[in-house]
C-alpha cells in the first residue's frame, strides 16, 4: 500500500502553532499602531487646550503686550466681565477669571471706567491689573472752577491746566496716543451743538459763539467723568457735555431757574462767577448781590470776569483791564457774562438756586484767610477795599 500522496498532504497543510502565532503578531501590531494614534490625539488635545489657555483652562504670564481697552460698566457683575474678559481673549476662561476674582481680597474695590489690560493674560494677573489705578485710561477728574483752556496764574507763576489738557492726558493710551488739545478745541470750536451733547437749554447761546471752542465754557461740570480713551474728540466731548448736563439738571436747574428770574444758562454762569469769587461759605451771599445788581439795575463789576479774557491773571485788576470790552469783562457790559467763565462746582449752582436774604450790593474779600466783607452802600465798600489792600489781597504784581 502507497503511503506518498498522503504523506505529502499532511505535510503541505500548515500547523496550528505556527498559525496562531502570525495572528498574535498581526493583533499586537493592530494595538501598537492604535496606542501610536491615541498617543497622537491626546498630545493635538494637550495642545489645543494649551493654546486655549492651559489645561488648566488659564493663561500664563502677564499678556502678551497687545493691549486692549475694556470698561467695566456702573452696576456691572464679575460674571459680566468675565464673560467680556474671554470673549476679547485677555483671559482663557470665564471659571478662571472668577476664581481668581473671588480668592482675591480686594476684588470687590473694582471701580467702574476703562482699563488697560492685555491679551492672554493669567487671571490672576487680570484681576491684579484691574485693581490698579495706573491701568485706568480715560478717567478724567475736573477740580471746581476750572475753565476750558490753560490758565497762567500770575502769583504763583504757573499754567493751571485746563480742561482741554486735562482730558488729552487722560485720553492717552501710550506715548503718541492722545487726542490732542488742539483737536479737542477745533472740535468744541466748530461741531453742531446738539451733537456735543448741548442740553436744548443752552444751544442758542452756545451758538452765538460762532467758532469760538470757549462757548463750551461751564458746561462741563466738575468731578470725575469717565469715557472710552479710544473715542474720537467729539465723541469725547459729547459725553462729558452730556453727563455735566444730567449733573446739572439733578439739582432742579430749570424750575429754579425760573423761580429767581434767570434762564438755566444764565443760572450756570451766574454760578461761574460765585465760584471763581466766593469763598465757600459765602456762595449765597455773592448769589444775592449778582440778584440784587441785576435787577437795580447797575453792572456787576467782577473780577473775575476780567481776568478771563486776560493771558496773565490774579485777583488784582488794572484800570487798563477793567476798561477792555469783552464779551465777559461785566464792568464795560451790562448784566452777565456772555458765557459761563468757569465750571461751577453744583455747591456753586445750589447757592445761585436759592440765594440768601439780603440787601448787599458790594462784597470784597478782605485777607488772605478768605473773609469777605459784605456791604449795601459804596462808602461802605470802600472802607472795606482799603482794608483789603492793607492786608495785601488786592497787590498786583504786574
Amino acid at each position: 500500500m502507497s503511503t506518498g500522496p498522503k504523506s505529502a498532504a499532511r505535510t503541505a497543510k500548515p500547523r496550528k502553532g505556527r498559525r496562531g502565532r502570525v495572528r498574535r503578531r498581526q493583533t499586537s501590531m493592530a494595538i501598537n499602531v492604535t496606542s501610536v494614534l491615541l498617543s497622537v490625539m491626546i498630545l493635538v488635545g494637550v495642545g489645543f487646550l494649551w493654546m486655549r489657555g492651559g489645561v488648566s483652562g488659564d493663561f500664563t504670564g502677564e499678556g502678551n503686550g497687545e493691549t486692549v481697552v475694556v470698561e467695566v460698566a456702573q452696576g456691572s457683575s464679575l460674571s459680566d466681565l468675565s464673560t467680556e474678559l474671554t470673549e476679547q481673549g485677555i483671559v482663557a476662561t470665564e471659571d478662571a477669571f472668577m476664581s481668581a476674582a473671588n480668592s482675591h481680597s480686594r476684588s470687590g474695590e473694582l471701580q467702574p471706567g476703562f482699563y488697560r489690560l492685555e491679551k492672554k493674560m493669567s487671571a490672576a494677573s487680570a484681576v491684579e491689573a484691574l485693581l490698579d489705578p495706573a491701568n485706568q485710561a480715560g478717567t478724567v477728574d475736573i477740580p471746581t472752577g476750572t475753565r476750558l483752556m490753560d490758565t497762567h496764574i500770575v502769583a504763583s507763576n504757573d499754567v493751571r491746566k485746563g480742561i482741554f489738557t486735562l482730558i488729552s492726558e487722560a485720553s492717552c493710551m501710550g506715548e503718541n496716543a492722545c487726542v490732542s488739545t488742539a483737536e479737542l478745541e477745533q472740535t468744541a470750536g466748530t461741531m453742531d451743538p446738539a451733537a456735543l451733547g448741548v442740553p436744548a437749554w443752552a444751544v442758542n447761546e452756545v451758538g452765538a459763539r460762532g467758532d469760538d471752542p470757549r462757548r463750551l465754557e461751564g458746561l462741563i461740570t466738575p468731578g470725575v467723568h469717565q469715557f472710552n480713551p479710544q473715542a474720537s474728540a467729539g465723541e469725547i466731548i459729547s459725553s462729558l457735555v452730556s453727563d455735566s448736563a444730567v449733573r446739572y439738571e439733578e439739582t432742579g436747574l430749570e424750575a429754579s431757574a425760573q423761580r429767581v428770574g434767570l434762564s438755566p444758562y444764565e443760572l450756570i454762569t451766574a454760578a461761574s462767577l460765585i465760584q471763581m469769587e466766593a469763598p465757600d461759605g459765602d456762595f449765597d451771599k455773592v448769589a444775592r448781590v449778582i440778584l440784587n445788581r441785576l435787577e437795580e439795575p447797575m453792572r456787576l463789576q467782577f473780577d473775575s470776569t476780567v481776568n478771563y479774557d486776560l493771558e496773565d491773571q490774579e485777583i488784582a485788576t488794572t484800570d487798563e483791564d477793567r476798561a477792555r470790552v469783552t464779551a465777559w469783562n461785566t464792568y464795560a457790559k451790562d448784566g452777565l457774562p456772555d458765557t459761563p467763565i468757569a465750571s461751577p462746582s453744583i455747591e456753586a449752582i445750589t447757592a445761585m438756586e436759592n440765594p440768601a436774604e439780603g440787601p448787599w450790593l458790594y462784597f470784597v474779600t478782605v485777607d488772605k484767610d478768605g473773609r469777605t466783607v459784605f456791604t449795601t452802600t459804596f462808602e461802605e465798600h470802600q472802607v472795606a477795599i482799603q482794608e483789603s489792600v492793607a492786608n495785601g489781597v488786592l497787590d498786583s504784581n504786574r
